[in-house]
């Protein structure tokens, strides 16, 4: 995995490639402080994945990330805000990640990981401003059997996968996805992930390989 890091401030620079080079399937392509340095660099090296901090000098990390948003680099938020602008504004401009500057170590290389995969990762304190949504949104509103659906979708499984652990036709399941997205005003099945996780159906744990595994609530 490729990765340049695009941050104004050099300890940040230097504690990111200390902890990332001792992971031997990533490889750091760059550095930048700059946003016309970042995309100039991104574009010569063409890397898997570029962290980004919002701040750059007085410009933007966000104008990174929407000038890399059609291209085949993903990008990673890595800040201190919890400003729900912020994250809003990752959202909008197509981040697949967004980790705060407090995380451990384990946490920024599964988030790495995750986005490496095409999933997303919004660290699990964001939660709470990502879901901020009207009352409908309740649990309440879902049948038993969406329930089911939707703490499988939080661990992470298929349709299909679903439908086996439930014992009922893959179409059955898509058929409840539909409606627990439609219900939950949720956009994709990532988004219901992390709805379910932020309502405790599903929390993971992490192991000493840094890996996160389901524990059902």
């Amino acid at each position: 995995m490729k990765v340049v890091i695009v941050d104004d401030h050099p300890l940040v620079r230097r504690g990111l490639s200390a902890v990332l080079t001792l992971e031997h399937d990533i490889e750091i392509m760059g550095e930048s402080e700059m946003v016309e340095e970042a995309i100039e660099l991104i574009e010569e090296t063409k890397p898997d994945l570029a962290i980004v901090d919002i701040k750059l000098g007085d410009r933007s990390g966000f104008e990174v990330v929407e000038q890399l948003k059609n291209s085949a680099c993903r990008c990673m938020i890595l800040t201190s805000s919890m400003k729900e602008m912020d994250v809003r504004r990752a959202e909008a401009a197509g981040a697949e990640g967004y980790v705060l500057k407090e995380a451990l170590p384990e946490e920024l290389l599964l988030a790495i990981k995750l986005i490496f995969k095409g999933k997303k990762y919004y660290d699990p304190g964001l939660m709470e401003i990502l879901f901020k949504r009207d009352d409908d949104d309740d649990l309440s509103k879902l049948t038993p059997k969406e329930r089911e659906v939707l703490i499988g979708l939080g661990e992470g499984l298929s349709n299909q996968g679903i439908a086996d652990k439930l014992i009922v036709t893959e179409f059955t399941i898509k058929k409840h996805v539909s409606q627990i997205l439609s219900k939950l005003n949720l956009n994709d099945r990532t988004q219901a992930a992390l709805f379910a996780h932020s309502k405790g159906l599903v929390n993971f744990t992490m192991d000493n390989q840094g890996f996160k595994h389901p524990n059902l609530q």
